[in-house]
């Protein structure tokens, strides 16, 4: 009998095990939205008139139109592989040297931070990474109101690195679209509003995706602000030499803000500073009140990068410790990012002059107003979509364009396009 019963169990559930193999596990999986980049890019690809320009991608490229390889970083990368080092684990914090001057170049060699050990600075994975550290830690170990306010727009990016980690998301008024400038009065009313222990994120320079920056008088009046509203400031410097081609000048926020006696939290990139993209170079730090509270915060955020991704690639922050240690090199280095940082500034000028050029009667005043790899042109999507569809200039809905596709040759071409679609 019980050998007739398990028989017929086992009839009976063949049927149900067959619908189970035949109907996926990830049969409720929808289709994610595109790519607002990747989609220009493809677009982009598509497209067959020899005179098409790509202004959706941030990575720098050359006048050629070409990526471009820091000759300091080359040579850099020629030293570490001479030195034939081994391909061991990095510890869950990254390369020690790289940490201590990735925070020496943000903060500052003197800076007291750095002096009195107050920085826990760990290696992540480029920007976007050290940003996600700091999410969670801010998820797991901020005492006071766990949201995050971004400046309106931010980084397509920023809102889901909060999200993903528990962190809810606000924001503040930043742009100002009928000038193309920064709102900052309507960015001082809204930050004086925000609930007290709350964290607000700042671009340390080159904001993204606007290229509006405050001025350094208005820094210091965010920052007596946000001081006295208590909100714990999470910088974002991606841009550092790149935006102004100083890497002091370019840190002038960060650097004010711990004189201010703020204490922060920041996340470095590597990548366009030292154009090591595909590297994914970066840092997290935590500025903390004095060497022993770092002590026991960076026992906590190496609890939160070991099950996230164990340690970090050691290739790209060798090349960097390099660049920023060897003193012919670092030299050379910061005539290399001046390099990048004077190209995008000369192309901001000719695009404004071609347009007047070209006998438009708007004021193109904020394209070189504006810092950095983007800006934003004021463009509405119907002109975006008309320079798209008639000149083959591929730009985002909101009208950012990258600096870095436009080069002596096209500049020209850009300004006629923009001009026909805008006047």
């Amino acid at each position: 009998m019980f050998i007739s019963a398990t028989s017929s169990l086992q009839r009976s559930a063949a049927p149900c095990l067959s619908a189970v193999r035949n109907a996926s596990f990830w049969s409720g999986v929808e289709m994610g939205p595109p790519d607002a980049i990747l989609g220009v890019s493809e677009a982009f690809k598509k497209d067959s008139n020899p005179k098409k320009m790509n202004l959706g991608v941030g990575a720098y490229r050359d006048d050629a139109g070409q990526p471009f390889i820091l000759p300091s970083v080359h040579k850099a990368e020629v030293k570490i592989m001479a030195a034939n080092l081994n391909k061991e684990y990095a510890p869950i914090g990254g390369e020690p040297e790289f940490c201590k001057e990735a925070a020496k170049l943000a903060f500052g060699d003197t800076s007291n931070v750095v002096t009195e050990g107050r920085n826990v600075s760990l290696q992540g994975i480029s920007g976007t990474g050290s940003l996600r550290i700091g999410a969670e830690f801010i998820a797991k170990w901020w005492p006071g109101n766990k949201t995050i306010y971004l400046p309106k727009p931010s980084w397509g990016n920023h809102t889901p690195i909060f999200k993903f980690a528990g962190v809810n998301v606000g924001g503040y008024t930043y742009y100002d679209p009928t000038t193309c400038g920064l709102n900052f009065s309507g960015a001082m009313a809204d930050i004086s509003a925000i609930p007290e222990g709350s964290v607000i994120l700042l671009h340390a320079c080159a904001h993204n995706p606007t290229g509006v920056d405050p001025t350094p008088e208005q820094w210091k009046e965010m920052s007596a602000v946000i001081k006295a509203r208590k909100l714990l400031p999470y910088f974002d410097m991606a841009y550092q030499g790149f935006a102004s081609g100083d890497v002091d000048r370019d840190a002038f926020a960060l650097r004010q803000f711990i004189d201010d006696g703020h204490d922060v939290l920041l996340a470095q990139s590597f990548a366009k500073n030292m154009g090591l993209y595909g590297e994914r170079a970066g840092a997290f730090t935590v500025v903390c009140a004095d060497k022993e509270e770092a002590s026991r915060v960076e026992s906590q955020v190496k609890i939160i990068v070991r099950p996230m991704y164990s340690n970090p690639p050691r290739h790209g922050a060798r090349i960097a410790a390099e660049v920023m240690t060897n003193p012919e090199l670092r030299a050379e280095w910061l005539v290399d990012v001046k390099t990048m940082a004077d190209r995008i500034i000369t192309m901001r000028t000719q695009l404004k002059a071609g347009l007047e050029q070209n006998g438009s009667a708007r004021n193109w005043q904020h394209i070189t107003d504006q810092i950095g790899m983007f800006c934003f042109t004021g463009m509405t999507p119907d002109q975006v979509a008309a320079i798209t569809k008639d000149y083959s200039v591929f730009l985002t809905k909101d009208g950012r364009i990258s600096m870095a596709g436009i080069t002596s040759k096209n500049v020209g071409y850009l300004a006629e396009a923009m001009h026909a679609v805008t006047k």
